[in-house]
């Protein structure tokens, strides 16, 4: 099955800013925006142990109990097994130190075998409160969290969780599953396999209209020919395309805020907002099923879908490419 066969709609809701990303959030917020999404019709929800060591997954499967089922499509990670017992030092997080500081104090195992994939599983079922779930990620076995050890921790996760949760999928306990990450490589020696096979990827921050000339040279072209879906995740760069001043996750550089800055000129040339000028470069590759912006305040889920809604010229497109600030190999909205 498809990762596209399952969503009905281009746009979900990314929820890690709900595991207290960047900020404590008040319960009271986190449920009001769930339920801004849901009552605008946005029906896939993405979320993982590790955003907030479980707290992201608590607050969604609370502000989804009592909705149907059926009705929407839940999508967590494997790779973190968070413990009864709570971290008394500093978190190693690779890259994302300090991300969740303000989650929950729980203790998180980081590990991709066969053994902690299922522990995974279960634990996010608990914390959502629900019986099953539709697509599951493998979470993080990178170079942004492991430097030079993200080979080996890809072999433990290809022994491991690949094989774990291609057996569920072919016993029709999930839907689909495929890798979550925030580079191209992993998903490129994936697709390189010839089993276990996965239905599709979340690329988180490497196709955006900041940074996508390295996933247009191998990793889409692969996956396009192979029939593989990305959702695209961090559409919006960590924050620096929707008006905020984070990117890859910390405070933006001196290069990426000039190149926000001539973006976002001609931009207000055409009359266009730069939220849905990424968006909607995000999902004009055949292969993007899916964007999932974050977000933490009701309001954002209406920005979000005006975004994806908004008439965006194609001579805006045209600019941008003329100007260097698109690759002339991305396929753009409307074939500008």
């Amino acid at each position: 099955m498809t990762i596209a066969s399952l969503l009905s709609d281009r746009i979900g809701f990314g929820t890690a800013p709900l595991g207290n990303m960047f900020r404590a959030i008040p319960d009271e917020e986190a449920a009001a925006t769930v339920q801004a999404a849901w009552d605008q019709g946005i029906r896939y929800f993405d979320t993982a142990p590790f955003y907030g060591a479980g707290l992201s997954e608590e607050r969604l499967g609370a502000a989804l109990a009592g909705k149907d089922r059926d009705q929407y499509v839940l999508s967590t990670k494997v790779g973190r097994v968070i413990l009864d017992e709570l971290e008394t030092g500093s978190r190693d997080l690779g890259e994302k130190g300090g991300l969740f500081e303000h989650g929950n104090p729980n203790k998180m195992v980081h590990e991709w075998t066969a053994d902690a994939t299922e522990r995974s599983i279960e634990g996010s079922l608990k914390r959502l409160g629900v019986d099953r779930l539709d697509i599951v990620w493998v979470h993080d076995i990178a170079q942004d969290f492991h430097g030079d050890l993200w080979l080996q921790k890809f072999e433990e996760a290809r022994t491991g969780a690949f094989r774990v949760l291609s057996r569920l999928r072919d016993e029709g306990v999930i839907k689909a599953w495929g890798l979550g990450v925030n580079r191209t490589e992993p998903v490129e020696l994936t697709l390189a396999l010839d089993k276990p096979q996965p239905d599709g990827f979340l690329l988180a921050g490497r196709y955006s209209l900041l940074d996508h000339d390295h996933a247009l040279q191998r990793l889409l072209p692969m996956a396009a020919e192979q029939g593989v879906d990305m959702v695209v995740g961090g559409p919006y760069s960590s924050g620096i395309l929707a008006g905020g001043t984070h990117f890859e996750y910390q405070d933006a550089p001196p290069e990426i805020i000039e190149k926000v800055r001539r973006i976002k000129d001609i931009a207000d040339r055409h009359g266009v907002s730069i939220k849905a000028a990424a968006l909607q470069f995000a999902l004009a590759h055949p292969v993007a099923a899916a964007a999932i912006p974050g977000a933490t305040k009701p309001s954002r889920i209406a920005e979000d879908l005006s975004a994806l809604n908004e008439n965006v010229p194609a001579d805006f497109w045209a600019e941008l490419r003329k100007a260097g600030l698109v690759s002339p190999q991305a396929p753009l909205p409307g074939n500008a």
